[in-house]
């Protein structure tokens, strides 16, 4: 089909507040906006508050497009236009600074290294900056924003992402609660609680545009992490047996796949959006990537897998290449996410499962625990039938096409180690033998997100802070003094990167380069952005748990063990 077709889906078939999702999701407006390029950024038009109801917005266009060319709209006219009916991203925002932050917590007196001491103390600030409230406004004039309405204030990323985030927050939360700001953190999680109540799901962020897909499900997480922190039972009372198990159930229905391995049906996990336009936050981005594609089926097939890759919060990734077009220099067109079945997302799960096993026993519903230990038990055995390659020492990722693993090296490979979802112990010193022979280890400044340069900002050379925290957890939680010598060394690693790049920038990035000193990453769609929720948390913890040993930079990183890794992984690539 024609994208000009699906311009005008009434809006009664797409989730949202009346006629807006028209302007902000699909429709002429932001079809002809978007194409004119008239801002840096395809989020720039999306985020842009409306000064006047949504049919009153729309009959203008109607009318100012029926008198154009083809029905095409001068970029002259259409600025008039965005200047009259829109203003400029941000007012749906007061300033807003978090009563709960103070100077000085706990955590500062565990950091041995004086440089190390007072950089974190600079981080902890970081969160006043990263606050922001909803106005009011948007509750009583819904029609007039694409920003989601939640009640309580929270802690963005930062830079392009001005709004709440999903996965981003588990690291932020955590991060918050290491900086006693319990407050804080109980207002970002009643927020997802508010989410999961209205939709079924937690949205990958707070706009509408985001409604139709989720991110990572670290909800349960975020609850455990406050339980685990306050203590406070009466707050699972509340939200355990129904808002939670409701976000669980909409990933079961909703983002399962049954598959047989030597008879046995094994349901696991995807990342699945079954929405086939293109994002409206990249809008461009995906119209000229179908432009190529002669079949209309494709191009909506092509925008589905798309958003199911923002969905994994991997955006972009060759992780996400159907098989065959791998180790070609390919594009995003290449993209089919939805038919991998992803070892990480499916860890989460496993270690959702045990987490909501962990908090119903601590309630004392000894039922609903043992259901949860139950299909805990079901996923690993999943996992194992289709997920793990022994002979390797490690997790893939399962291709639903082509019916086999994809033994590309990503951080993902072990994250059925962080999640400790594993069966035999070994296993876990295998994992450890296999990252030591993977090539992934040879680099200073970090563990790269995947050994292939594809462009893509999930590739070489980018590190991202989340899959460094998850490698490092998961190492440190194995018994052998190597896995645990090999998580501070790679935690040295991180906190070196991150301080010798804000000695330089003062400044967070939302991801770094595994080559050259403090370099923040660079690739995808949006230029690297600054901030970082997630990297000050990631930051924070690490912090927390070696401040004792870590050093900023003026003592080299662990050479005992870096050498023999880095012969190890040469020798791997030779």
């Amino acid at each position: 089909r024609n994208i000009d077709k699906l311009l005008w889906l009434p809006c009664r078939t797409l989730i949202g507040c009346g006629c807006i999702v028209e302007i902000y999701c699909t429709g002429p407006i932001l079809h002809q906006v978007q194409k004119a390029k008239l801002f840096d950024d395809d989020k720039y038009f999306v985020d842009m508050k409306l000064r006047a109801a949504p049919d009153i917005v729309l009959l203008a266009f109607h009318n100012l497009s029926n008198e154009s060319p083809n029905m095409t709209v001068p970029v002259a006219q259409l600025q008039e236009f965005l200047s009259t009916y829109f203003e400029k991203p941000g007012t749906e925002f007061e300033t807003w600074t978090p009563p709960d932050w103070h100077d000085k917590p706990k955590f500062l007196g565990g950091i041995a290294d004086q440089e190390l001491r007072d950089w974190a103390e600079k981080i902890h600030s970081l969160w006043k900056s990263l606050g922001r409230k909803v106005r009011a406004d948007v509750q009583d004039h819904s029609e007039l924003y694409s920003q989601i309405y939640t009640p309580h204030p929270v802690v963005v990323p930062g830079g392009r992402f001005r709004e709440l985030y999903y996965w981003d927050s588990y690291w932020v939360i955590n991060g918050l609660l290491l900086s006693e700001m319990t407050d804080t953190a109980y207002g970002m999680i009643q927020n997802f609680l508010y989410l999961v109540d209205r939709y079924g799901f937690v949205p990958n962020g707070g706009r509408i545009y985001y409604e139709r897909r989720s991110q990572p499900p670290f909800l349960s997480l975020m609850v455990e992490s406050y339980y685990q922190a306050t203590k406070d039972k009466e707050f699972l009372r509340w939200y355990l047996g129904l808002t939670l198990e409701k976000e669980y159930r909409f990933w079961m229905q909703n983002r399962s796949v049954s598959v047989k391995v030597n008879g046995a049906e094994r349901v696991l996990n995807r990342y699945y959006v079954q929405v086939g336009l293109p994002r409206p936050e990249s809008y461009t981005d995906d119209l000229e990537l179908a432009e190529g594609l002669t079949d209309g089926n494709d191009n909506e097939q092509l925008w589905m897998d798309l958003k199911a890759g923002a969905e994994s919060g991997w955006d972009f990734s060759s992780r996400w290449y159907k098989e065959g077009n791998i180790r070609n220099n390919t594009t995003l067109t290449a993209t089919r996410t939805s038919q991998i079945l992803p070892t990480d997302l499916n860890a989460l799960l496993c270690r959702n499962e045990k987490a909501l096993a962990s908090l119903h026993r601590i309630m004392g519903d000894g039922d609903s625990a043992t259901l949860y230990d139950k299909a805990a038990a079901r996923r690993l055995e999943a996992i194992e039938a289709l997920l793990w390659d022994a002979e390797s020492g490690a997790w893939f990722d399962y291709n639903l096409m082509t019916h086999s693993k994809h033994f590309e090296f990503y951080p993902s490979n072990l994250a059925p180690v962080w999640a400790q979802c594993y069966s035999q112990p070994e296993m876990g010193e295998q994992a450890v033998q296999y990252l030591k022979g993977s090539g992934a280890l040879q680099f200073p400044n970090g563990v790269p997100t995947s050994l292939r340069e594809s462009g893509q900002q999930w590739d070489y050379p980018n590190a991202w802070p989340p899959l460094q925290h998850m490698l490092i957890e998961g190492l440190s939680k194995l018994p052998s003094e190597e896995a645990k010598q090999l998580a501070f060394d790679l935690a040295q690693r991180w906190i070196k990167t991150n301080w010798l790049a804000y000695m330089k920038y003062e400044a967070m990035f939302e991801k770094y380069d595994v080559n050259g000193d403090g370099k923040p990453g660079a690739g995808g769609e949006y230029e690297v952005q600054l901030g970082f929720g997630w990297t000050n948390g990631v930051a924070l913890q690490l912090l927390d748990q070696y401040g004792a040993t870590l050093t900023s930079g003026s003592r080299a990183v662990s050479s005992g063990l870096l050498l023999p890794l880095f012969i190890s992984a040469t020798l791997m690539l030779q």
